[in-house]
């Protein structure tokens, strides 16, 4: 156990512009494409994720002293780390049977293949510590290592239907044809999206405005161009968080930068992986003709450059503080993982076809909710950290993560199976909730 242990960590430590190049250019070589063509895909889709990594690393940067100017103007101590995502990681590569798990999830993954029952195949190994984590906290909390595998089983296909579900609208939205999001992180929340996009649809006034970056540039011309619209949103920031104008104009010009040069990555993204789509399709119609369509399963960052996912994340920022601040009960402060809404959002941003007003809306209670669940899951987190001798570097204290921390489904999910009373109140609900994402993403 110990040696496929280390094993998996080795190859897990790989970052993931070097794994998924290795991946792509082997099912290239699986789906008989051309070894050029195999080795030009490989290689472009490495470099479109390193651009997109570099770009967003910068955004983190010039935005985090916004944020940390933000806190200090309101003053707000409050006595939980927000860690965000990283250690949530750490923590579920260090747990015993994450190997075990990750061959489960590819088993789940192929028997819901050969079943016609996904569509995704899931190629996007790092991300199954998503899935192992739900495990992990459930095996932490009632040492039952059955129950543990059901649960992280249950959230993986749960995550791989609604990456099929909104795979359609991705492909549309995105411009990549063949793909689909099983990021738990990002595909838990596309039911909030296509659920909010009906129910805006209803409200008089509301449902008529279109926020839409892409749209609005041909509607009002230069000042509709995503690339303004972020320059302006800089300069408000930086008003805000006390900036003197030098520090504002580096600002506005940093965050136009982004929101113009991640779609360009994404776009690389794309196009290297035109060839593998129709040659997985093709290799998978001979071959394996009762599976039909599949759809390739990607990282969500290949979404989060996109003008109407980084606005509305930008927006949703400064009011994640603001409620932070304001809510009762809510124990610490957004920061760790606060920059990452643009991946929790990206998929609300698909459903509403790019619209940041009504993203924006659908953001709130999204906001709200990670507030209270990450709130309530710390002690949870702390506890499972220590089971595995995970130690947070000068700091021993209770941690949280805002946004992988506060992940509704997982919460609802390691709460049911540890036999939370609330947990299976709430699941008729969650049911509903499902029901109604395949019935309104169908009809889409």
């Amino acid at each position: 156990m110990e040696i496929i242990k280390q094993a998996a960590m080795y190859i897990l430590g790989f970052k993931s512009y070097v794994m998924l190049p290795i991946i792509i250019f082997l099912l290239a070589l699986v789906f008989r494409i051309k070894l050029k063509t195999a080795i030009k895909s490989a290689f472009t889709i490495g470099i479109g994720f390193i651009g997109i990594f570099i770009v967003f690393d910068y955004f983190v940067a010039i935005i985090t002293p916004v944020i940390q100017a933000l806190i200090q103007k309101t003053g707000l101590h409050l006595n939980v780390l927000d860690a965000g995502w990283p250690p949530l990681a750490v923590i579920t590569w260090s747990f015993g049977f994450a190997p075990l798990f990750i061959i489960l999830i590819m088993a789940v993954n192929l028997t819901l293949l050969l079943t016609r029952l996904t569509k995704t195949v899931n190629i996007d190994i790092w991300n199954y510590w998503h899935f192992i984590f739900t495990g992990a906290l459930v095996y932490n909390a009632t040492k039952n290592i059955f129950l543990s595998a059901v649960a992280t089983a249950v959230i993986s296909i749960i995550t791989l239907k609604i990456a099929d579900l909104s795979a359609p609208m991705v492909n549309k939205f995105s411009g990549m044809e063949g793909i689909s999001i099983p990021t738990l992180s990002a595909a838990a929340y596309f039911p909030f999206g296509i659920i909010g996009n009906k129910i805006i649809d209803k409200i008089p006034f509301i449902n008529k405005l279109d926020a839409n970056p892409e749209k609005m540039k041909e509607k009002i011309g230069l000042a509709g161009e995503p690339m303004i619209i972020g320059f302006v949103i800089g300069i408000i920031l930086g008003i805000i968080g006390g900036y003197d104008a030098r520090k504002v104009s580096e600002l506005a010009f940093g965050i136009a930068a982004v929101i113009y040069i991640l779609p360009k990555m994404a776009d690389i993204v794309g196009t290297s992986l035109i060839p593998v789509s129709e040659g997985m399709k093709d290799f998978i119609k001979k071959h394996f003709p009762s599976i039909g369509k599949t759809y390739i399963a990607l990282d969500v960052a290949v979404l989060v450059g996109f003008p109407s996912v980084v606005v509305t994340a930008i927006l949703l920022m400064p009011l994640a503080l603001i409620l932070a601040f304001v809510l009762p009960g809510v124990q610490f402060i957004p920061l760790g993982d606060l920059v990452n809404i643009v991946g929790t959002v990206a998929l609300v941003c698909t459903a509403t076809k790019g619209n940041v007003i009504r993203s924006f809306l659908i953001g709130i209670p999204i906001i709200i909710i990670h507030l209270y669940t990450a709130s309530n899951m710390a002690v949870m987190y702390t506890n499972l950290a220590a089971a595995v001798n995970y130690n947070l570097e000068n700091y021993q204290g209770i941690f949280t993560s805002f946004l992988d921390g506060g992940n509704v489904i997982r919460v609802w999910l390691v709460k049911l199976f540890t036999g939370n009373n609330y947990a299976l109140l709430l699941l008729p609900l969650f049911i509903l909730m499902f029901f109604l994402t395949w019935k309104f993403a169908e009809k889409n």
